[in-house]
């Protein structure tokens, strides 16, 4: 018979999320209204080594359900994956005899697939833990959706939008350069969803190329196109070995029409979450408790086929992530007379 849940712990890793917030809430008094008591972890692992564990109650995560971050904070923890297995199998084993010294024995743990690999690692030592993938990026395999995504999809998209009319005002070019390192889903989406001319992601280097970029631009201005928006992966600049604003140089020196580069940055992971990443976070947070109080170990939570599931974190971290390129075709075939 598994082990009653008494005591269960919230902490969120890796890069910061819009929703985050609402998955804590959402764990915590779903946890509470079962009578159990809960803790938070402060940054992350680093706070669970560092021993940096609060007590939660109702009132301490109100009012928390539309904020941006996360009021657990987060940081990365390079003990976790020191290059010596000596010393990160210590740093580890300290961290889960930090938790047992105040009595969780269930971890609930918001990040990507970084902080499920800390997970994973902590239930080897008696964690009961369940993970809920929270990362604009959308890079999870197992999971169609990631707390985050639509929030950053939706600060680009605006972001097209305004780049749109100010790029009209002056038939110009520019280019967009959007979060996703190694994987390219915001720049898809907003890219589609902002009738963008080209989109580059790191997942398809064979169309990455400037020679590809300046056709479209001159394909699409021949036709009356007065101005043009290329978004831009943040790791296409590596592959390319061109930044941004070299891109956006190069472009206007081919083809003589004037060019902007725009960096969006680290805007896109805060401000105020969109409903839609309030309501799964909302979901997976009550879900992921549930997986807990059933004795449910090693878990992680996702939301697949339109279904909130979950399955085993080996598992899940063994599958292989399937880029959206129905939406770059989609978006060839709809943006060359736009």
């Amino acid at each position: 018979m598994a082990k009653e849940i008494k005591t269960i712990g919230i902490l969120t890793s890796g890069g910061d999320a819009q929703g985050m917030n609402a998955a804590i809430r959402a764990a915590a008094r779903a946890a509470m209204n079962k009578g159990v008591t809960v803790k938070g972890i402060m940054q992350g692992y680093s706070g669970l080594l560092r021993d940096e564990i609060v007590d939660l109650g109702a009132v301490s995560v109100g009012n928390i359900i539309h904020h941006g971050g996360t009021v657990l904070y987060t940081a990365r923890c390079p003990e976790f994956i020191d290059p010596d297995p000596e010393k990160a199998a210590a740093a580890i084993k300290q961290a889960a005899d930090n938790a047992k010294a105040h009595g969780i024995d269930g971890l609930v743990v918001i990040g990507g697939d970084g902080s499920w690999k800390g997970a994973q690692k902590l239930s080897k030592h008696g964690i009961n833990v369940v993970g809920i993938p929270g990362t604009i990026d959308r890079d999870i395999a197992c999971s169609d959706y990631t707390i985050g995504f639509d929030s950053a999809v939706n600060i680009a998209l605006e972001a097209v939008i305004r780049l749109r009319d100010t790029s009209g005002s002056h038939y110009r070019c520019s280019v967009l350069e959007v979060m996703g390192r190694h994987c390219g889903e915001i720049a898809l989406w907003a890219g589609l969803c902002g009738g963008a001319d080209a989109i580059l992601i790191p997942e398809h280097p064979e169309s990455a190329n400037i020679e590809s970029i300046l056709q479209v631009i001159r394909e699409n201005r021949s036709r009356g196109k007065k101005h043009n928006i290329i978004v831009v992966s943040e790791g296409i600049p590596k592959l390319l070995g061109l930044t941004s604003q070299q891109i956006a140089e190069t472009i206007e020196k081919e083809t003589g029409i004037e060019t902007r580069a725009t960096i969006l940055g680290h805007v896109q992971r805060g401000g105020i979450p969109t409903a839609v990443d309030i309501k799964h976070a909302t979901m997976m947070g009550v879900y992921a408790v549930d997986l807990l109080l059933a004795g449910k170990n090693n878990r992680v939570v996702a939301y697949r086929d339109e279904k909130y599931v979950d399955f085993d974190i080996d598992e899940a971290l063994a599958m292989k992530r399937r880029p959206s390129f129905d939406i770059e075709e989609v978006n060839h075939r709809v943006s060359t007379y736009g």
